[in-house]
Parts: structure tokens; sequence; C-alpha cells
């Protein structure tokens, strides 16, 4: 896990994927900030309404609650456009770095892609609104989003890391015979998504080490599997 991340930090620097993943991210970045200039106070007064309440505790948590909401839409925007879209130009740029010998197998589909992100977000989307209900016990809060965005993380890019190289039964094994390491890689990059600037670029470096991990393992699974 470390040395996917070790080995994940000179290819960020690629002028290409930053060239091509950077208008990504901006582009997600931008869109939630200008649909939160619009939303963020009928939101939160529609927020007020459900609480029944108006007073100042009320409309700070009714704001927080936009706040948090909005920010996690353009975080998750930007990791579903980098995993669905810019993974198979960081899987070549990894592959011919660290693996150019592994086979590719071609076991992914774009259908399957579309399919792992949909119901990814099917199922994280509903656990973080009902995550934000916790936002009265912080710690608590903080422990259980940054489980659901380590979660979220690995979940998104592990389909895609594979895809082109592993066939269909290793898309399976792979991912479930690491499952802690890239749960692990997930929650070491969560954090670094709230922080300003720094989370521009998580996305596309947390891809390439999740492509990192997965070929690994690919790599190491069909050497252990030749020696028998």
């Amino acid at each position: 896990m470390l040395r996917a991340i070790g080995r994940a930090l000179p290819l960020l620097f690629n002028g290409r994927l930053l060239g091509r993943l950077g208008l990504w991210t901006l582009g997600a970045f931008f869109a939630w900030l200008a649909i939160g200039v619009f939303a963020f106070d009928p939101a939160t007064h529609a927020i007020e309404a459900m609480l029944g309440s108006t007073s100042t505790v009320a409309h700070a948590f009714a704001g927080l609650f936009v706040f948090l909401t909005l920010v996690a839409a353009a975080i998750v925007t930007a990791i579903v456009a980098v995993a669905t879209l810019a993974m198979p130009a960081i899987v070549a740029l990894v592959a011919a770095r660290y693996y150019p010998d592994l086979e590719r197998r071609h076991g992914g589909r774009w259908q399957g892609s579309v399919r792992n992100a949909a119901f990814t977000l099917l199922m994280f989307v509903p656990l973080w609104l009902v995550a934000l209900l916790l936002l009265g016990l912080p710690p608590l809060y903080l422990a259980v989003s940054w489980c659901l965005n380590g979660w979220l993380n690995q979940r998104l890019f592990r389909y895609d890391a594979l895809a082109e190289h592993a066939d269909p039964l290793e898309l399976v094994e792979v991912p479930r015979q690491i499952r802690g390491r890239l749960f692990a890689l997930g929650v070491i990059f969560a954090p670094l998504t709230l922080v300003p600037i720094v989370n521009l670029a998580v996305p596309l470096f947390a891809g390439i080490a999740f492509a990192c991990l997965c070929l690994d393992a690919l790599a190491h699974r069909r050497a252990e599997l030749a020696r028998r």
C-alpha cells in the first residue's frame, strides 16, 4: 500500500495527465460552487422548515448540513469523473512504467465501469446523508464520514484499475484478496479531499495509487499461480 503511494507520487506530475484531469476536477468544483451560490439559501431555509425552527442553532445546523452536502457532491463528482473517464490513461501510464510485461486480458468493459459507478453512488449517497445526522456528535460523524469516503474511493477505482489487464475472474478475486489494503488506501486519501488546493489533485493521485496497488496485486497473483 505504501509502495503504491510512493510509485504514484512521481507520476502525479505527468503533464499530460495533469492537463487532462485538471479540467475534470476544476469543472466539478466550479459547477458545484455555482450550484451552491444559487441553492444554499433556499436549501438552508427548507431544512429549517423541516426542523420547525428558525433559531440560531437551527440555522447554523441547516447551513452546515447544506455546505457539507455541496462539498461532498463536488468531491464525489470529481472522483467519479476520474474513475470512469480517466482511468484508462492512468492505467496505461502506470503499466508502461512499472508493469510493461503484465498481460492484458481485457476482462472489464465500459458498461461494467458505469454499473460499478452507479451502484457505488446508490450505496454511498443515502449513507452519507444519514451520516450528516450525526453532526451533533462530531467525533462519531468524523469517524463515520471518513470510513464512508474511504469505501467510496476504493469501490470506484478498483474496477477501472483492473479492467484492462484482468480477466473476468480476476476482476472479482483480486479486489477480494486485497480488500483490506484497498480500504486502507481509500481511508488515507479521504481526509486529503477536504484540504483546499490539495483536493484538486487528490482524485488523480488516488487513481494512480489504486492503479499501482491493483496491478501489483494482479502481477503477484499470476506469479503465484505460475509457480504452482
